[in-house]
């Protein structure tokens, strides 16, 4: 197979882990495949130092480095590469990435670390796999690097896919590339994206979403929410190119709890109940967390909370932004996706301790919150503490 090239378009002050945590990603993909097809004897793991997240390229330099560092130890140079190294690949597999801005050279990012990057301009006579334009910060008097946006501009119908990360976005919308489509962020962005770009349909409870445009032979765009929600990004791109089992390995050797559908909101109830620590309903939630299984309706709530169920229903929908049978619901659910995905426990004991009651309730909740049966989100997305069984061929463990 031809490695496919994926280029990271960055802007100053670029949002390291934005960046890093994809980069990562393919490089933990490459190294399954090339063990798979027994590159190097399998050895390429050795001559990786803990800083370097790019893929190989032969042509490029070796490593990956940060502009004031050496050998590798950190950061990330603007074409990565193992080669020459001992151990190394003799060429990439699956992925080959280079991390391009329009000046090239020192880029500062927003943690202040600086790393070294090529020119966009001088990939202008490659062809691009996959555009990924990474966040920067955003403020409401922010201005895009208008050179950037016409680069993405011109290269991205060359592109068979274009992708951006948390606040990456606003370049992709900037460029005219999600007039009409739907798009998500960073939560705490949304509104903003919404408001500057009117024309697109901005959702900001996905972790990412795939929109294929209109008619046929519509381009792919991906958009995804902050951070980590990146590597989310990259594991389903990788398991659309490469497959399921090399997208759950690269998530093992990344140590990520499980790959996230992309559906998976970005808000979770139980880390809004944490973060009403403090407030009136702060022991309820704790205890709602502990009893899942028991009854939650309102009644009972507002009898634990001391207050007459229409009391509490108005003043808990004031205090958190939602009625507490959905955040009941919700804490039920993200409980059972967490069973799910670390153990093999039978649907019928996940749905009584989780609260369902039934299997057939749990498999409602799921169809409609997630669009696929508790068995199938098991199957997709169990992490590495209940891994399932693959083939040997291609999740070769690399050491």
């Amino acid at each position: 197979m031809t490695a496919r090239h994926i280029v990271f378009a960055v802007a100053p002050e670029l949002v390291l882990l934005d960046a890093c945590g994809p980069l990562e990603a393919f490089w933990r993909a490459e190294l399954t495949m090339a063990a798979a097809a027994g590159v190097a004897g399998g050895s390429a793991v050795s001559g990786v130092t803990g800083g370097s997240v790019g893929v190989g390229r032969v042509d490029g330099p070796a490593g990956a480095s940060a502009a004031s560092g050496s050998d590798g130890a950190s950061g990330a140079t603007g074409t990565s590469g193992l080669a020459g190294k001992p151990g190394a690949l003799a060429g990439p597999v699956a992925y080959r990435t280079t991390v391009a801005s329009i000046d090239g050279g020192v880029l500062q990012t927003f943690p202040e670390l600086p790393i070294i990057t090529e020119r966009l301009d001088s990939l202008d006579d490659q062809p691009i796999d996959t555009l990924i334009v990474p966040g920067v910060p955003i403020d409401e008097h922010c201005t895009l690097q208008p050179e950037l946006v016409a680069w993405i501009r011109r290269r991205a119908p060359q592109a068979r896919r274009v992708c951006s990360v948390c606040t990456g976005a606003f370049y992709l919308a900037a460029a005219g590339l999600l007039d009409g489509r739907r798009a998500t962020t960073h939560w705490g962005e949304a509104p903003h994206l919404a408001r500057r770009f009117p024309n697109v349909q901005v959702d900001a409870d996905p972790i990412f979403i795939r929109d294929v445009g209109r008619g046929e032979g519509g381009s792919v765009v991906w958009t995804s929410a902050g951070v980590t929600a990146g590597i989310d990004l990259a594991l389903a791109l990788i398991e659309e190119d490469v497959g399921h089992a090399v997208a759950m390995q690269a998530a093992r050797r990344l140590v990520v709890f499980m790959k996230r559908p992309g559906g998976q909101s970005q808000f979770s109830a139980a880390l809004a109940a944490q973060a009403s620590a403090g407030g009136p309903f702060e022991a309820l939630h704790s205890w709602m967390a502990g009893h899942l299984r028991d009854d939650l309706s309102v009644e009972r709530l507002a009898e634990r909370a001391q207050m007459s169920p229409r009391t509490f229903a108005r003043r808990y929908v004031d205090e958190i932004g939602r009625t507490p049978a959905k955040t009941v619901s919700a804490l039920r659910l993200e409980a059972a996706a967490r069973v799910l995905a670390e153990s093999r426990r039978p649907l019928k004991r996940i749905a009584l301790d989780c609260g369902f009651g039934s299997e057939q309730n749990l498999r409602r909740a799921f169809v409609l919150r997630f669009g696929v049966l508790p068995l199938e989100y098991r199957e997709r997305f169990e992490s590495a503490v209940a891994p399932r069984r693959e083939s040997a061929s291609v999740v070769a463990e690399t050491s």
